[in-house]
């Protein structure tokens, strides 16, 4: 399950094809965690694409347990509704990390190149209302959440974590699709990546290792 990821601070507005932002003044972690917020793209509700900032765990179906960062079982009725074109969004990244199961645990940074050249997780979004963010400091309110779809592991990242990876998008036709296609045809994007467009560019024990 990836619950640590890396986004260099590039221009994410040219890179996500996106006319409108409300985060040019926004400072985000390189380094994102559950319950950090991100730039994320969606699609207003006037049509035109747009980034905002975004919480990363969805709320979970009973209180009490931890948020849900990725999504594996899309033909679960709990997602349904949030499948539909009007909540999926781009969640830009530029490497993922899993750990192997040892002692001590050992980070595996995947990446689809060594420049670690930018793609984007097929991720749903929703509004939520409550306390989210550091157990130290909850923020209550309105926020907009989000995770991201998972498949199964492909031969790169099978031997560090065999049950699944993030659901990647590299074009921008790809991109386009799984915001605005259809849910059957937006659903046919959840495959993993063929081996040879994804490899390891780092290991190490520190979560800050991907650079």
């Amino acid at each position: 399950m990836c619950n640590l990821e890396h986004l260099s601070k590039r221009d994410l507005k040219i890179f996500l094809d996106a006319p409108r932002s409300h985060v040019d003044n926004y400072e985000f972690p390189e380094y994102c965690y559950p319950d950090y917020e991100k730039p994320v793209c969606r699609v207003g509700t006037d049509g035109v694409r747009e980034i905002v900032s975004m919480r990363w765990g969805w709320p979970p179906p009973k209180p009490g347990m931890p948020v849900i960062t990725n999504v594996r079982n899309t033909s679960s009725g709990f997602w349904k509704r949030w499948l539909e074109p009007e909540y999926r969004c781009l969640v830009p990244s530029t490497a993922f990390c899993e750990w192997t199961d040892s002692k001590p645990k050992k980070q595996h940074w995947f990446a689809l190149d060594d420049a670690q050249t930018p793609y984007c997780f097929a991720g749903i979004w929703r509004p939520w209302t409550g306390e989210r963010g550091p157990k130290k400091s909850p923020i209550a309110g309105d926020h907009r959440v989000y995770a991201f779809l998972t498949t199964e592991a492909n031969g790169v990242v099978a031997p560090i974590h065999a049950k699944a990876m993030p659901v990647i998008l590299r074009t921008k036709e790809e991109m386009t699709r799984w915001l605005t296609a259809p849910t059957a045809e937006a659903l046919k994007m959840q495959r993993p990546l063929p081996d040879g467009a994804l490899k390891v560019v780092a290991t190490g024990k520190s979560s800050s290792s991907a650079a």
